[in-house]
């Protein structure tokens, strides 16, 4: 009997890339592991809890984290060529930026067990250099460092066609390492989601709640949300508006909130384990990003039956089809937005057909069973095996 392919998953990040990985290993372990053995090495900021059961093995590099730093970046790439060593995988796969980064280094030259060089692959979820408003010098070290580390990759796994798209823009790579895998999610974790009452939130019965899953941060542009907020409320007085996560950038979308006299009508939950649990009391779902390589919430948005309304950018347009499944609005446009939330307010009829083609369309596209099918291929070429396929 062939022994298992050993894939060692690198990931930094935590949020959106720790939600997508929990599903994808979830789904791995369910479907392939008598042909995958899969162990995950993580920051500190990972919730180890998570991945009981459904990795082989679980270890943390302390000193690996966001922000750059020589120092500590240097001794992540040898802890993690440490740990290369010591599994010695058949594939490492690399997820964002600063994992792929540390994880190339630490691999270049290492072996499997059979003493063959192991295979690479990456995942940037969402490319650095596709940053709004950095400078562009900024930009341009994290496309020449893109190019520099290409060299060490198998496979570049992009999670939209946007994201492709922009790799060969900026001349990443040859198009033959590049591969689109959407993320997906589990259909069946609606089941277990226990909605928090709305009394224990402090959300009045009869509101109309507004919500957006997302960093307090440049890119999920809360500040726009904000200032849509206001308008809202002009139109909308039973509006109620929610943010459910955390960030840098709470401090200054508090202040708008106070300005606008919204503070009676506003909640903002911080960091939560499960934003499905949030999300049940929504009665309109936004996310107004200023670019974003895929927006793994607006499937869940889907799944649980939300109108929504997104911003019209970068990948965005390849999940929300204007007037399908959510009205998309221009970036940065809250008056726009504004508009298109008052619209659903008004109009029952749209928003049942934006939710009925919204819950076909996660089904057939946002699976997270097809994007385990993809890797699981992905893995199996990439080590020159096949063993048939579920």
């Amino acid at each position: 009997m062939a022994r298992k392919v050993r894939v060692l998953h690198i990931a930094e990040a935590p949020g959106g890339v720790e939600r997508y990985l929990v599903a994808l290993l979830t789904k791995l372990k369910q479907n392939y592991s008598d042909q995958l053995e899969n162990i995950l090495v993580c920051s500190d900021s990972f919730d180890a809890s998570k991945f009981e059961g459904i990795v082989s093995r679980i270890e943390h590099v302390s000193d690996m984290h966001h922000a750059i730093s020589a120092r500590s970046d240097i001794r992540s790439v040898m802890d993690v060529r440490r740990l290369i060593g010591k599994y010695k995988p058949d594939v490492i796969y690399c997820h964002s930026s600063k994992a792929g980064a540390i994880g190339r280094m630490a691999n270049f030259g290492m072996r499997n067990r059979d003493g063959k060089k192991n295979a690479c692959v990456y995942n940037a979820h969402g490319w650095a250099f596709n940053m709004k408003g950095a400078d562009e010098k900024v930009i341009r070290s994290y496309v020449m460092i893109e190019r520099m580390l290409a060299p060490m990759t198998d496979s570049i796994v992009c999670i939209s066609e946007f994201e492709k798209n922009t790799a060969l823009a900026h001349s990443i790579c040859t198009p033959s390492k590049l591969e689109v895998i959407y993320n997906g999610i589990d259909l069946n974790e609606v089941q277990k989601v226990t909605s928090i009452p709305r009394d224990v939130l402090g959300i009045p019965e009869d509101a109309f709640v507004v919500g957006m899953v997302g960093r307090l941060a440049m890119q999920k542009a809360p500040d726009v949300f904000v200032k849509a907020a206001s308008e809202i409320k002009k139109k909308i007085p039973e509006a109620f508006f929610m943010i459910v996560g955390d960030g840098l950038n709470r401090t200054e979308v508090e202040r708008m909130i106070s300005e606008r006299g919204l503070g009676d009508c506003f909640l903002i939950t911080g960091w939560v384990s499960d934003p499905l649990d949030y999300i049940g009391n929504f009665d309109l779902a936004m996310l107004l990003s200023r670019w974003e390589g895929f927006g793994l919430v607006l499937p869940e948005y889907m799944l649980t039956c939300k109108p929504i309304v997104a911003a019209r950018v970068d990948a965005i347009p390849e999940i929300i089809i204007d007037e399908r499944n959510g009205l998309l609005v221009d970036c940065e446009d809250y008056n726009g937005t504004a508009r298109a939330v008052v619209r659903l307010h008004d109009d029952d009829e749209l928003r049942k057909r934006l939710v009925k083609n919204g819950l076909e369309i996660v089904k057939q596209r946002f699976d997270v069973e097809r994007t385990a099918k993809a890797h699981r291929d992905l893995f199996m070429r990439v080590v020159g095996t096949d063993r048939g396929s579920k």
